[in-house]
């Protein structure tokens, strides 16, 4: 598949995107077919992006190509193959299955971005929660989601149009 100008594309030595190159960090184990749920493996093929999430006591920016919503003390993203909301988020105070706060005392989560991977139509196990969001520093491993520094982040999202995908190899 051949990327256009468009096109976010993300390999194991970085990104580039609308003629700019990006450092980024991709999972512990790697680019490569995801086995299941906390493997670590960044998924191989070409996605949309679902929307934006972000915290609005940290941030503020605009995607106008991009559905953006801020989140809340109660947003938590379920984690758990058991739970019939796997891999969606949900707005409770307390759930019964494993899950992530999404709005979180680090900044990893201060804007993130949903892959289609496995979303919005979830099968149980397939791997949840892939994500375009903050680094913890430079290069350093995620579990299976993309990193960026939070200003390439914001120009890449910024940037993202209608026809951009997000291209994995």
């Amino acid at each position: 598949m051949r990327a256009g100008f468009d096109d976010l594309v993300v390999t194991k030595w970085g990104a580039r995107f609308q003629g700019r190159r990006f450092c980024c960090a991709v999972g512990r184990g790697g680019i490569g077919v995801k086995r299941g749920e906390g493997d670590g493996i960044t998924p191989l093929g070409t996605y949309r992006l679902g929307g934006v999430g972000y915290r609005s006591d940290r941030v503020s920016f605009d995607a106008p190509a991009l559905d953006c919503w801020p989140i809340n003390l109660v947003d938590i993203w379920s984690d758990d193959p058991r739970d019939p909301w796997y891999n969606q988020e949900i707005r409770a105070r307390s759930h019964r299955f494993s899950h992530e706060k999404l709005r979180r005392a680090d900044p990893l989560y201060d804007i993130f971005a949903i892959v289609d991977y496995n979303w919005p139509d979830a099968k149980a196990g397939a791997g949840s929660a892939i994500f375009l969001h903050k680094w913890r520093k430079p290069r350093h491993p995620t579990e299976g989601c993309i990193a960026f520094d939070e200003l390439d982040l914001v120009e890449i999202l910024s940037g993202w149009t209608e026809r951009s995908r997000l291209i994995i190899r």
